[in-house]
């Protein structure tokens, strides 16, 4: 969850660093200034020819310019913010963006995290559109408490949308908080004032919405992740589901457990993860356990149906959205009495 100061943990969302420290961030006052420098401001670009060795260079210099200015204490000093579950800030070093970005069209960049412009199965061009990300990415309120549940609240939240290759088409506004929690699952969903065919008509076909699955998916399927954050998509499989995900206070289940190609990093909370084969969104990137811990903020463990603790490090998770399907009825409106709706209510 994404982390913000004096609440609680978030998952993998990016915030600006003079209002929240990241992760990396933090541990520099912790005493760790000499490998926080040597990881992130170190030779980079190793394995890049042509352009991408030039990107690599560009970020590596941007990297060592940071670092040298937080070392000599010239840049500004983030403040030490309370630990918020999952991956709500970009770990040091900086992530080199991949030489050719793609499958990022329809994907939106928020002020910490990542997120997508989303339809339901049966939305109609004249529905108001859907930007889909994690309840632990709220900036308007800070993140849900456990057993909270946000909704239909006004929001005026911005969106950067982009297109297949990650370039900026244009800028979204929400009007609605429709639906957020961090209880049983980590999910927000915000309702813009534009509906899909406003959205289309502005921005042309890769302004696409991805449209969610309506079934569950099945272990072994292939997915995507593109975090718009990043301007990455990541590449694995479904490895399982987990009945119990715990971090902290939050509790999370059924979800998803990637494979380890999905290793997956602060900044890209909320993206969706999509099926290959049909290119529908069947989870939301939520998490994943960074230093081995047990149970704890970024450290999330599996408990079983008998009570068996499992912990993996270096394993990441999602959350499932199947069941918004179930919820989300005529206009976008989330209707938590609809039948089959399981979403948590207030």
């Amino acid at each position: 969850m994404s982390r913000t100061a004096a609440e609680p943990p978030a998952r993998r969302t990016p915030e600006h660093a003079e209002s929240v420290a990241p992760r990396r961030l933090v541990s520099v006052a912790t005493g760790r200034l000499a490998s926080v420098v040597s990881g992130s401001c170190g030779a980079g670009g190793s394995g890049h020819s042509g352009w991408g060795q030039r990107r690599a260079l560009w970020s590596g210099a941007a990297a060592l310019l940071l670092c040298a200015g937080s070392a000599l204490g010239l840049g500004p000093s983030p403040a030490v913010a309370a630990p918020l579950p999952g991956y709500a800030h970009p770990a040091l070093p900086v992530p080199v963006p991949p030489v050719t970005p793609g499958g990022l069209a329809g994907t939106v960049v928020l002020s910490n995290c990542s997120g997508a412009l989303v339809r339901m199965p049966h939305s109609r061009p004249a529905d108001p559109a859907l930007v889909l990300t994690n309840g632990h990415c709220l900036t308007e309120r800070g993140v849900p408490r456990p057993g909270e549940v946000v909704a239909d609240t006004p929001s005026q939240r911005t969106f950067t949308l982009l297109d297949v290759a990650g370039r900026r088409l244009g800028t979204l506004r929400a009007a609605r908080l429709a639906y957020a929690t961090v209880t049983g699952t980590d999910v927000a969903l915000y309702r813009l004032g534009e509906t899909y065919a406003d959205v289309t008509g502005r921005y042309g076909a890769q302004a696409h919405a991805r449209t969610l699955d309506s079934e569950r998916p099945s272990a072994g399927t292939r997915i995507d992740i593109p975090s718009s954050y990043w301007k990455h998509v990541y590449h694995c499989a479904i490895d399982g589901f987990v009945p119990v995900l715990r971090e902290g206070p939050w509790t999370m289940t059924d979800s998803l457990r990637y494979t380890r190609s999905c290793a997956t990093v602060s900044g890209t909370s909320g993206a969706p993860v999509i099926e290959r084969v049909t290119g529908q969104v069947v989870g939301v990137n939520s998490t994943g356990n960074d230093e081995g811990g047990r149970c704890g903020v970024h450290n999330p463990c599996e408990i079983d149906a008998e009570g068996a603790v499992t912990v993996r490090q270096g394993t990441n998770y999602g959350q499932q959205t199947y069941p918004l399907t179930r919820c989300v009825t005529a206009g976008s409106t989330v209707t938590l009495e609809a039948p089959g709706c399981t979403l948590p209510r207030p």
